[in-house]
């Protein structure tokens, strides 16, 4: 799992029929002290988050089955929404 912030939403009236009915969210990469890291990506909303929230998504082959659509055409799904985050660098 890797951690996000919902920076958009993407509205798409014509998608494959797997899709429809998923909201799809713009979703900036995070570090683990909340940096923004990387481009973009847009990810199925599985838990309802809105932009601004910090949330857990994961990639791959395993985003179909957050979805609940094993052969959904899905690379990454948001699967939780962060309430706080506490990291501390270094060993100490």
């Amino acid at each position: 799992m890797q951690l996000g912030k919902i920076v958009g939403t993407v509205v798409a009236t014509r998608k494959d029929d797997r899709l429809v009915g998923s909201k799809l969210m713009i979703t900036q990469p995070l570090t683990a002290a909340l940096e923004p890291r990387g481009d973009t990506l847009i990810a199925v909303d599985t838990v309802g988050a809105g932009v601004g929230e910090i949330v857990l998504y994961i990639v791959g082959s395993v985003a179909p089955f957050a979805v609940r659509k094993d052969d959904a055409p899905v690379d990454a799904a948001i699967v939780g929404i962060i309430d706080s985050v506490e990291y501390r660098e270094g060993n100490g």
